[in-house]
């Protein structure tokens, strides 16, 4: 009886360290639970900035209005008639 208990104490002594040290045990969960987030976190700005990109293009298929701020900002583009001015503001030594 006693070899009995002490076999079985040992068994359960495997068993747990297999399931916190052990491959795929407590450590590997803990670490690919992190890693899940932080590529969730990543995934969901990806789809934001995805959104924002659906959408710009949408506008710019869509109207000439988008078009046009887009010349001007980025361009320096200026309508015929109007006129450009560019304030500089002074330095501040």
């Amino acid at each position: 009886m006693r070899a009995f208990a002490l076999t079985l104490v040992l068994l359960l002594g495997c068993l747990q360290y297999t399931l916190w040290f052990g491959k795929n045990g407590i450590s590997d969960y803990k670490t690919v639970s992190s890693e899940i987030s932080a590529q969730e976190q990543i995934n969901a700005n990806l789809h934001q900035r995805n959104q924002e990109m659906f959408a710009e293009i949408d506008d710019l298929r869509k109207g000439s209005d988008a078009i046009e701020e887009r010349a001007r900002h980025e361009l320096g583009m200026v309508k015929e008639g109007e006129t450009f001015y560019r304030i500089i503001g002074e330095d501040k030594d």
